[in-house]
């Protein structure tokens, strides 16, 4: 057992940083997912994956960081991004009780298996941009670039703060039960948060991007995922079913899905 042991850590350290890190990222989610599944909970799961996005930025800068600061920064800049939404969430799940995406996989471990792979997955396609940063040898003097990127992740970054907090203040205020919020940056589309988490991850992409040559601009496709996921997959489409299912006889709710976009405020109204 000592010999298949140190074997595995020998391969482990002789792997790609690419590899380790996506070993580190499964053993983390194939570790809580029996967890969860034994456990009967969905209450950690966002944590998690917020957990996870710190921890292997953190691997990545800590074996490859040369102290750039283009490094450093767009390190910062997902942790940030990690720790305050891996809060919210956690904080929102405990105070509701339970998060509805959930519902059934609990009482099926082998689909609860699904949402905590795909995790996973997630987390490595849209840190994978970031993570060529760091791991890149051409660390050239910060430039528009990258000053363009990160001020798009800002601007994502305070769109999707603003947002959570208008939405949470909405629904602790006890006249508004059963309601949905118009208001604020909801009044301007119907998931702010989600436009402003694509935005920020294409931020990360553009300042990543002043270090990439040859295959590395494919990476594009790294951020384009994560859009394509939200809004056709697991983020919109879920939520928007369920808001026509709650609202969809008031013709409130009809005229606000009608006139407001879906996504990108001021353009065009998107109907899923």
């Amino acid at each position: 057992m000592s010999y298949v042991l140190e074997a595995a850590w020998q391969w482990f350290w002789s792997s790609s940083t690419l590899t380790r890190l996506a070993v580190v990222d499964f053993q983390v989610q194939w570790g809580l997912w029996a967890v969860a599944s034994l456990m009967k909970t969905e209450k950690f799961y966002d944590l998690a994956g917020s957990a996870t996005y710190i921890l292997l930025a953190y691997l990545n800068y800590k074996w490859n960081g040369t102290g750039h600061p283009r490094q450093s920064i767009q390190t910062g800049c997902i942790t940030i991004w990690a720790f305050r939404l891996g809060m919210f969430l956690f904080t929102r799940v405990m105070k509701s009780g339970h998060d509805r995406r959930f519902k059934e996989a609990l009482q099926q471990p082998s689909l609860l298996w699904v949402f905590w792979t795909l995790q996973g997955i997630w987390v490595l396609v849209t840190l994978l941009p970031s993570l060529l940063v760091v791991l890149s040898p051409r660390q050239r003097p910060i430039g528009t670039r990258d000053y363009v990127g990160w001020g798009i992740w800002t601007m994502g970054f305070l769109v999707e703060v603003v947002a959570d907090y208008q939405k949470t203040a909405f629904r602790n205020n006890p006249a508004n039960k059963d309601k949905f919020i118009n208001s604020g940056l909801w009044s301007l589309s119907r998931h702010p948060n989600y436009f402003g988490e694509v935005l920020l991850w294409f931020g990360l992409y553009i300042s990543a991007s002043s270090t990439f040559s040859g295959w590395e601009y494919l990476t594009i496709l790294c951020p384009l995922m994560d859009y394509l996921l939200i809004t056709k997959i697991s983020g919109i489409p879920m939520l928007e079913t369920y808001g026509i299912k709650k609202w969809g006889s008031s013709p409130q709710y009809q005229a606000y899905i009608k006139n407001t976009p879906a996504l990108v405020p001021f353009i065009g109204s998107v109907s899923t």
